[in-house]
């Protein structure tokens, strides 16, 4: 069942994205909820909040090394760990390889999902950057609840 939740976000990413790529234009913004929710295509050559840009070498690596650690990790504790946390990081793993593709095919990572209000806006995003912030908040919620036991 885990590798399925990673290949559902992969799948769901890569579509997306390619979607984006085809239908919208670099720079311009497409308001869905006027204000609130936009399309926005941006070519990430950094990582969250396009912070490092240009260092697309280092984060393939990166991204790299951390699919493979979870691999690591989930074929060493498979047995220990519970559904929330084998689902997180499944979902993790799945915003990795997404993301990790992108670095290799395009040399950047394609975000389109644009939050804020008004001229406050959210650094834009994809499907693969909310697997990840999911399962990541998903680990944090179970770490916190078991160490306050």
């Amino acid at each position: 069942m885990g590798f399925i939740v990673s290949v559902i976000v992969v799948f769901l990413d890569q579509l997306t994205k390619s979607l984006a790529l085809e239908k919208l234009t670099d720079g311009l913004s497409i308001p869905i909820l006027k204000n609130i929710f936009h399309l926005t295509l941006v070519k990430n050559t950094g990582i969250a909040f396009g912070l490092f840009r240009g260092s697309t070498i280092i984060f393939v690596f990166i991204s790299f090394i951390a699919v493979i650690l979870i691999l690591w990790y989930w074929l060493l504790k498979k047995d220990e760990l519970g559904a929330a946390v084998k689902f997180a990081l499944f979902l993790i793993l799945g915003g990795s390889i997404g993301n990790f593709i992108d670095r290799i095919h395009f040399g950047y990572v394609v975000d389109f999902l644009d939050f804020g209000i008004n001229n406050f806006r959210w650094p834009a995003f994809n499907i693969a950057d909310s697997a990840i912030t999911i399962g990541a908040v998903l680990i944090c919620i179970q770490f916190f609840s078991n160490s306050a036991q």
